[in-house]
This record gives structure tokens, C-alpha cells and sequence, in this order.
């Protein structure tokens, strides 16, 4: 066989060995927070490391994403000032020139891997911020290049959709930008402050509804105890009604965590109030599953379309439904553990 041969059938088991080691991480634990690290093995931990891609610094992406062909077409996040999330802080932001990005699709054609390409997620913290036209280019090259995708998606903050229009959104749509994943992160205004995530209720909303009206899935995330104790019922209520008016195809609470500390999510509220010392105060276990039930109680999505999951490692209790249909079951789960031991509560996290 001759080399060139040698080597693709070579980055060929890669790929199959990368596929079968997702798999078998995703189906044995939870989803890591909304991340596939970078590490250096012998072994490819994914699509695109099995076919030479080179990423820049860590990589974030949703668990469903677990067997995407991840696509850095920006390097960090465009606002990269909410104090909760530690994801980005060590990378300045920019767009990658979309030559750069197409060079790394004619890469993974190069040694054989296009036919396994099925789905494709777009990186880093926030694709949807470059602008139509070069998302456009991104879009149709990966079109042109792999065959049998079926979905394309990204993360997206309700800042990337203003200042793009309705036709502008269908028109990626129609490249086949079908999902996003939008960080709503709570309903409450005051809570939005303090983090600094540089949205508001209605800013999110209208995001939302723009996005619906393109034809693009929406997967909205809600940060449980992201109040804290004193704002937790505000955050619940308002972040219930939010998702109430938006209807998203797909729901996901995820709890707040703080692996390097508290310090900037004090910092932001101490500004709301300057007499109080520190206004945040981390939820218990129990708090925490209290306050997913008040925003469970108050949502209001009839149908039973809108998706519901509790599912990542940072929750402590799995929920898996859809609105509406499945509402008073998921509650009563809920009530169940609710009832039981804290310390029981705690063993289910999965960070």
C-alpha cells in the first residue's frame, strides 16, 4: 500500500477509535461542564483531533455535541466579562480568518474523514457574533466539503442576534445553521447586573423570538442559585416567566459552580448594594433543588414541545422531560429527593 495510503487508513481508525471513546465517556458519566478539553494522548479524543486539527487553547461545547465536528471559527468570547463563567479568561478574542477555517475542513477531507462528518459545531464562546456574510462563507464550505451533515450548530448570546435581521438569520438557516445554544442565564434583571452578562429580560426574549422566526432551534440555558440566596425566588420566578413568553424547543438548567472561587460574583453584587458586604451567598444542595422546583411550578409552556433536561454534571438531581406533558411528573420526581437526605443529595452531583 502506498504511504499517503498507509496514513489515511491510519487517521481512519482514529476517527473510529475517537467516536467509540466519546461514546463510551458520554454514556458512563455525566457531561463535563460544557467542555471537551485539549489533551494530549495518544489516542484522539475526537472528530477533529483524529484528522489533525489543531485547536487553539481549551474547547467548550454542549454534551449533545459530544460527536460534532468541532470548528473553532472565533477564539474566546466576544463579551468575556460575566463573572460566573471562567471559560475564556485565558484567550483574548478574534475571529479566525475563514481561510484559516477552511483550510482545516480541507484537512479532514484530505485523510478520509468527510464521510463521518455528521454533525458540526462552531467555536469558541460565541460564532454567531462574526458577521452573515463570513458565517455565510463558513456555512457553504462545509456544505461543499461534507456531504452528509445534517446539522450545524453553535453557541450564541442574545448581543450576536440584534444586529442581525430576520432574513439575515433565515438565510443561515437555509445553510444549514439549524441550533444554537443561547445563555439566557437568568430572567431577572437585577441578577443580570450583577453578573455582568450585559442583558436583560427583554433583550433575551427578543433575541429568542427573532431566532424562532428564522426557523432556528433554540436550546435556552438557566443558571441555577446564579441569585444567590437573597435574590433566589426573583431569579427563579422571572427566569420561569421568560422561558414561558420564549418557548424554546429545548430547556436546560444547569447549577452555578465555582471552581476558582467566589471573588467576582461577590465583586458584581457588592456594586448593587455598597452597604451590604457581600449580598451572595452560595445555595445549599437543597436550596438549589428548591429553587428548580419554584421555576418548574411557574413555568408555563403548554404542549408539551419544549424539551426539558437537568442532565449536566453540575446539577444535582437529574430531571428529563417536556414541558407541559410532563410537568406534575418531573415535580413530584423532584419532591421525592426533596424529601430525602442532604447528604444523599450532594453524592449525585457529578463535578
Amino acid at each position: 500500500m502506498r504511504p499517503v495510503a498507509w496514513r489515511t487508513s491510519l487517521v481512519l481508525l482514529h476517527v473510529a477509535l475517537a467516536t467509540v471513546i466519546a461514546s463510551a465517556a458520554f454514556h458512563s458519566r455525566p457531561p463535563s461542564l460544557h467542555v471537551e478539553h485539549r489533551r494530549r494522548t495518544d489516542l484522539p479524543s475526537s472528530l477533529g483531533d483524529a484528522c489533525g486539527i489543531e485547536y487553539e487553547g481549551a474547547v467548550f461545547r454542549p454534551p449533545a455535541e459530544w460527536r460534532s465536528l468541532i470548528l473553532q471559527v472565533t477564539i474566546g468570547c466576544s463579551w468575556n466579562r460575566c463573572t460566573f463563567c471562567e471559560m475564556y479568561q485565558e484567550k483574548s478574542f478574534r475571529a479566525k480568518p475563514v481561510e484559516e477555517v477552511i483550510a482545516e475542513m480541507d484537512r479532514v477531507v484530505e485523510v478520509g474523514g468527510a464521510s463521518y462528518v455528521r454533525d458540526v459545531f462552531l467555536a469558541d464562546g460565541d460564532a454567531m457574533t462574526l458577521p452573515t456574510g463570513m458565517l455565510v462563507r463558513i456555512l457553504d464550505a462545509i456544505n461543499d466539503r461534507f456531504p452528509r451533515v445534517r446539522r450545524i450548530s453553535s453557541y450564541c448570546l442574545p448581543r450576536n442576534v440584534r444586529g442581525k435581521s430576520v432574513d439575515a438569520l433565515s438565510k443561515l438557516k437555509s445553510r444549514g445553521l439549524s441550533h444554537v445554544y443561547v445563555g439566557c442565564e437568568s430572567g431577572s434583571d437585577t441578577v443580570l447586573e450583577a453578573v455582568e452578562k450585559g442583558e436583560t429580560y427583554e433583550t433575551s426574549l427578543s433575541a429568542l423570538a427573532k431566532l424562532k422566526d428564522a426557523g432556528i432551534k433554540r436550546s435556552v440555558m438557566i443558571l441555577v442559585g446564579l441569585g444567590g440566596r437573597e435574590h433566589s425566588y426573583e431569579h427563579a420566578c422571572l427566569s420561569a416567566s421568560l422561558c414561558s413568553e420564549a418557548r424554546p424547543d429545548y430547556l436546560s438548567l444547569l447549577t452555578t459552580s465555582f471552581p476558582r472561587g467566589k471573588g467576582r460574583v461577590e465583586a458584581g453584587y457588592r456594586k448593587l448594594d455598597q452597604d451590604t458586604a457581600s449580598s451572595f451567598e452560595e445555595l445549599s444542595a437543597r436550596e438549589s433543588l428548591k429553587e428548580m422546583k419554584v421555576f418548574l411550578e411557574a413555568c408555563n409552556i403548554p404542549g408539551g414541545k419544549t424539551i426539558f433536561r437537568s442532565d449536566h454534571a453540575s446539577n444535582y438531581f437529574v430531571l428529563k422531560g417536556r414541558l407541559g406533558r410532563d410537568k406534575e411528573r418531573l415535580l413530584a420526581e423532584l419532591q421525592t429527593v426533596l424529601d430525602g437526605d442532604e447528604s444523599k443529595i450532594r453524592q449525585q452531583r457529578g463535578l
